[in-house]
């Protein structure tokens, strides 16, 4: 049964380790992350942004799709169904769906317009017994079409979208979406520790997991960062096995060209990373 991501992300505040929010991607993605999560003993958020959502074939086809797997694959550790940078009509859309957690992506708006829509979506979300997170400062880079330059969250504004009654509140401290390039400048810590202070025992989420050096995640999650997001680095390392076993012509041989041989090793790739992450986030056991 799906859970919102409330009570595991509180816990992991106050044990100073973080869940991971897996993005997934297709039935593949679902089941790898699922039977990781219970091999390591660790609960898990699965992430769905708009454009997966749409190429999944909608919001309650997914969530057929995962409660169906938490059902049969007998998935006992707690797992979260949240909107990645939802829309204010997204959030609708994924609450009426089953989703358990939500994310209000109004960085784009006017602050005032920002929580105004915010303080909407908590009222909801309480009602229904979700988890909402909010985002102040944007992300750099691009996902599904969202492009942001990487910006530091001002910690005034986060106290006044943490004050409305979010579960979590992802700030941008330089942070961004995709492969970090050449010349990034690193992760603002002065920022992150300006925010906590602002705060206090609000989860805070640092999007864009993917790439950033293992030192600087473990310091985000001492200056109180419980949940991160990783999304690319399952995609390239399911996409690198792919391309191995294609190039090696296994395709070619036999029934090599099934689907469900076709795609084993990019299922067992995500998995590899899946547990990496979780090692590293240090939520192995915390079930």
């Amino acid at each position: 049964m799906l859970v919102s991501a409330k009570e595991m992300l509180q816990k992991a505040k106050a044990g100073k380790y973080a869940v991971g929010q897996f993005n997934i991607n297709n039935l593949e993605w679902t089941k790898a992350v699922l039977l990781t999560a219970q091999e390591m003993n660790s609960p898990v958020i699965l992430g769905v942004s708009e454009g997966a959502g749409k190429y999944m074939a909608g919001y309650k086809t997914i969530v057929g799709m995962v409660n169906g797997m938490l059902e049969e694959l007998k998935i006992t550790v707690p797992v979260a169904l949240h909107l990645d940078h939802g829309s204010y009509e997204g959030c609708y859309k994924c609450i009426e769906a089953g989703f358990s957690s939500v994310m209000f992506d109004g960085s784009h708006y006017p602050i005032a317009e920002n929580v105004e829509k915010t303080k909407e979506l908590v009222a909801v979300c309480n009602e229904k017994g979700l988890s909402i997170e909010a985002e102040v400062g944007s992300i750099g880079g691009e996902e599904d079409g969202v492009v942001g330059a990487g910006e530091c969250a001002d910690p005034a504004e986060c106290k006044m979208i943490a004050d409305l009654g979010v579960t979590m509140l992802a700030a941008g401290i330089g942070n961004i979406h995709g492969k970090y390039p050449e010349n990034w400048k690193g992760l603002s810590f002065e920022t992150l520790d300006a925010v906590q202070q602002k705060t206090g025992d609000m989860p805070l989420v640092l999007h864009g997991g993917t790439g950033i050096p293992e030192e600087m995640i473990k310091k985000a999650i001492s200056l109180g960062v419980a949940k991160i997001n990783v999304n690319t680095e399952c995609q390239l390392s399911f996409a690198a096995a792919t391309r191995e076993y294609i190039e090696a012509g296994k395709d070619l041989s036999g029934k090599g060209f099934d689907p469900r041989k076709l795609l084993a090793p990019g299922f067992e790739a995500i998995k590899a990373t899946v547990k990496e992450k979780m090692e590293l986030f240090g939520s192995v056991n915390k079930a």
